[in-house]
This record gives structure tokens, sequence and C-alpha cells, in this order.
């Protein structure tokens, strides 16, 4: 590995904490504050080209981890450096890259007061989030993941809407007291560590190949207790139903650089830890608990789609349709097949790409009526011809249109689901039905029929600036439905090792299926055909999405 290889990661994670630190030099002013601006706009864009490096010279083949670098951070406790990065944080840690740039760019305008603590704050929060999809030291990572509550905290606190400071302390009580379950769980895992060959220690690789190997046991009550304290954490984060609240208030109160990110990426690691973490280290223990698990999903994804059918409130709207979707991310990740585990990475990024554009145009509209009731429109379609058709595009993306990202994503996770449990399946796909007509409603509502209010008539179209935020997502939404595989293929090898781990046999389920009961023969045949038709419709290669484990 050259120089470059082995500290890429920490070049990526900590240049917009450099920036940050720079930026605090800068005079205030006007033109303090323009300098502010774009020099936080280009520290971002440098961290973005930075992190192009990654795909680029990504070993599409291997499981492993690459571009790790470990380094002792402190000799007692035993915690080191160690970052790296697999084919399933790889396209998380470009997620956030690509959208920094985006929502400074959204929000260039629409912060009046503090204008220097608002991207100071923003370059900070993306070197937190970009820590926790890198970290493979368990105590490193979790100060990244409470290293995010503090900017976003402070920036829907200070910048939001009128009940700002408390979206800003029901976001921070929330995860923060979930995230204490897991820092217990962390430290039980380093002091029944001590047992092993260089003693106690935060590292995931080393304490994941010691719960493989059985060089660490886990009692029954031990690997429960040790699943639900990370899964506590990170299903409110997501968040799973019914453990949402927050998010709602959290959207619908930050500025819209707030909510892309903590739509586009701080769900994410909700996600992300569910199956890095849970699946990764504990993997017989979730296959054990998978049944109600993905009967919180499922509600979930039912749940959110209802209640956002019924939102008079566009980006409260938007808020429970994350719900709904991020629900479908989980159940593809607990089917415990390839095509699900893919999908569920993939609607990772469909969802921060889509639904982070959905709170750009909606901030789009804000910031000209200063307001976010849908009632207040009507006929937008006419005097904003532009933002009409890059507002359905994005709306066609959302709900899963052919050719847009969402379907390959969606598409993924209901095969494995169909696999996996077929009930599963067939109430999952309920959720696409819903997702449309909330989705194609509201547009209506907004964009056709007559001008309401005689105000906007008045209303500009998209500006430059505006056209240069919102395009990119709306380009890279088509690209990722048509030329799926360009994203599929890193992940495969880090997903089959997930999967094929050995302490992986799943117990029998409580919850039977037609899957389990089903013979050999028949199930291999069953699996068989739904390989080629997702191969089909997803143009993806029979070994990308063969279902792990199928037979058993």
């Amino acid at each position: 590995m050259n120089m470059i290889d082995s500290n890429i990661l920490t070049i990526i994670t900590f240049l917009p904490a450099v920036g940050a630190a720079l930026l605090m030099a800068f005079p205030r002013g006007e033109k303090g504050d323009h300098a502010v601006k774009w020099f936080a706009l280009a520290i971002s864009i440098a961290a973005f080209i930075a992190s192009l490096h990654l795909p680029y010279y990504f070993d599409k083949t291997s499981p492993g981890f690459q571009f790790a670098i470990d380094k002792v951070w402190m000799a007692s406790p035993n915690i080191h450096f160690h970052l790296g990065v697999d084919g399933i944080s790889l396209w998380l840690v470009i997620l956030t890259t690509f959208l920094v740039p985006f929502s400074i760019i959204i929000q260039w305008n629409s912060v009046h007061g503090r204008i220097k603590e608002f991207f100071i704050l923003m370059l900070l929060l993306e070197t937190a989030m970009l820590g926790v999809f890198v970290a493979l030291d368990l105590f490193l990572f979790y100060v990244f993941w409470e290293a995010t509550l503090i900017p976003m905290a402070l920036i829907i606190g200070m910048y939001g809407h009128e009940r700002r400071i408390y979206a800003a302390v029901k976001f921070f009580l929330y995860t923060m007291i979930a995230s204490v379950f897991m820092l217990a769980a962390i430290i039980w895992l380093y002091v029944n560590t001590a047992t092993l060959q260089g003693g106690s220690t935060f590292d995931f690789t080393v304490i994941r190949e010691a719960i493989s190997s059985g060089r660490l046991v886990l009692t029954p009550m031990a690997s429960l207790l040790l699943f639900l304290g990370f899964f506590v954490a990170f299903a409110v984060k997501v968040p799973l139903f019914p453990l949402h609240t927050w998010l709602p208030d959290a959207h619908v109160e930050a500025p819209t650089a707030g909510s892309v990110l903590l739509a586009g990426v701080l769900l994410k690691m909700g996600t992300y830890g569910l199956l890095r973490f849970n699946v990764g280290l504990f993997p017989a223990e979730a296959r054990h608990q998978a049944g109600w698990i993905a009967a919180l999903a499922i509600i979930g994804i039912i749940y959110g789609a209802l209640v956002a059918m019924v939102q008079p409130n566009l980006k409260k709207l938007i808020a429970y349709s994350s719900v709904s979707h991020l629900g479908f991310i989980v159940l593809g990740i607990f089917t415990f097949t390839q095509a699900g585990t893919d999908g569920a990475i993939f609607q990772m990024l469909n969802h921060g790409v889509s639904t982070g554009a959905l709170f750009m145009l909606a901030g789009i509209i804000y910031d000209r009526r200063h307001t976010y009731e849908i009632s207040e429109y009507g006929g937008l379609a006419t005097p904003m011809p532009a933002y009409a058709m890059l507002f359905l595009l994005i709306t066609l993306s959302s709900i899963g249109l052919p050719l847009m990202n969402g379907f390959v994503g969606e598409f993924l996770v209901l095969s494995g689901a169909f696999l996996d449990v077929p009930l599963w399946g067939v109430l999952a796909a309920t959720g696409v039905i819903w997702s449309a007509c909330y989705m194609l409603w509201m547009y209506q509502r907004v964009f056709y029929g007559t001008v309401k209010n005689p105000v906007n008539n008045s209303l500009l179209d998209l500006d430059l600036r505006e056209r240069g935020a919102v395009w990119p997502l709306a380009i890279l939404a088509l690209v990722m439905g048509v030329a799926s595989p360009l994203w599929n293929k890193p992940m495969d090898p880090a997903v089959g090792a997930i999967l094929t781990e050995p302490a992986a046999k799943p117990p029998m389920r409580a919850l039977s299926s037609r899957a389990e009961r089903a013979p050999t023969s028949e199930l291999s045949s069953r699996a068989e055909r739904s390989v080629v038709e997702v191969s089909r419709v997803c143009r993806l290669s029979t070994d990308d999405c063969r279902p792990t484990g199928a037979g058993q």
C-alpha cells in the first residue's frame, strides 16, 4: 500500500475539520461572510474530489477492508486510530462528500445571522459523519457517532424555524440516550476480550473474528443483550417504528441544509450500524431476532406512508416518507439474502439522493413563500415550469419508477423478502403503492389546477444557483437507475462475506415461512427463477443477486 492509499481516509475525514478550524480566523462582516461561504464550499468540494480516489482504486473483488490505517491512539485503554472501508461503507462515504457541497449551495442565501458559525458547523458535521462510516475501532466509532449530535443539534437550534429549540432538544435527547445502550455493549466487549491474545481491544475486526471463531464465547443472554444494546441506538437513529417521533419535528424545524444531511446521511448511520455491527458481530442472534424486526420494518413502511398521505405540511410529508423508505432498508438487511442486502445498501444511497433533493426543492419554495402548507400552493407549474419539471422527476425517483434509482433498490429488497418470507414481500409491496399515492397526490395539489393564491403568480422560477444544486441529484437518480451495476459490483463481496460468516448459521426461527418449509428442490427452483428475474430487471449478473443461504 502506497502512502496515499494508507492516508487517504484520514485526509478525506479530517479535511473538513481543518477547513472549519481555518474558518475561525475569517473576519466578520459582508466581505468576510462572502469569503466564508466560498471557502467552505471549496473545502467540501476538495473532500469530494479526494473521496473519488476510493472507488477508482477500490478492489471490487475483495470483501475485506481497504485503504486501512491502524495506529495506536491510547495504550491504556487500548484504543486505536483504525480506519478502513469495504464495499458496504464505500458508497456511503461518497454519498456524504457528494451531498455536503450541494447542501452549502442550497443554503447560500438563506442564512442571515452567524454565517461563519453555520458553515463551521457544516464542516464539523461532515467530518463526524465520515468518521462513522470509516472507523473500525469501536471506541473511535462511538466518538464520531456522538460527535454528529452536537453540530446537527446546533444547526437545528440556531438556524431552524419557530419550534427549533424543541426539535433540537428532542433530537439530541432521543439519540444520545439511545447511544448509552451501545456504549454499555462496547464496554462489555472490551472487558471480555481481555482473555484474547493481545488483551482487551475495541478493534472491530479482532472482536468479529474472536466471536466468529469461538475464541470469545457469548452466552445466549449475553448475545441477546449485546445485540439489543447496539440495536436500540441504531433503531432510534434510523428511525424504526415506533422510535420515529423525533424525526418529523427535526425535519420540519431544521434549515434546508440540515434536513438534506439529516435525511441523506445521518439516518443512514442507523441502517449502516444495523448491518455492520448487529449483523456483522452477532449474525446468529440477528437471524434469531429477524422476525419481529422485519415486522417493525413493515409496520414502518405502511404506517409512514399512510401518515404521509394525510399531512398538510409539505416538509412533514417528506419526513414521514423517510420513515416508510427506511423501513424498506431495514427489511432488506434482515432478509439475509444477497439480493435483499444489496437492495438495502442501494436504497440507502437512493434515499440520500432522492429525499435530499426533495428537501432542497421544499426549501426553495419556502424561501419564496415562507410556508410549507400545501394548501397555500396550487397551480405552481404555470409560474414555475422548470421547478415543476424538476420536482416531478425527483418525485418519480422517490416512488420507484422503472429506470429511476428507487426502482432498483425497492425491487431488490422485495425480491429478498419474497425469497425469505413471501408474506413479508407481499406486505412491503403495498408500501410502493401507498408511496405513489401520497407523492402524486401532493404533486397534483401543489402544481396542477389554477393558482389559488394571487401571490404565487409572481413567484420566480429556479435561478442558476438552485438549478446547480438540484440538477446533479436528479441526473444521478437517473444514472443509478440505468447503471446500477456500477454501484452493486463493489458491494457484493463484502455483503457475501457478512452473509456467510462462520457464526452465521441461523437457528430455527420461531416465525416459520413457506420458504423454510419448502423442500430443497422446490426452494432451489424458486430461488433460481427469482434470481433470473432480478438479473433481467436490474441488469445485474446472476452472481450479483444470488440469495445467500437460500437453500438452508
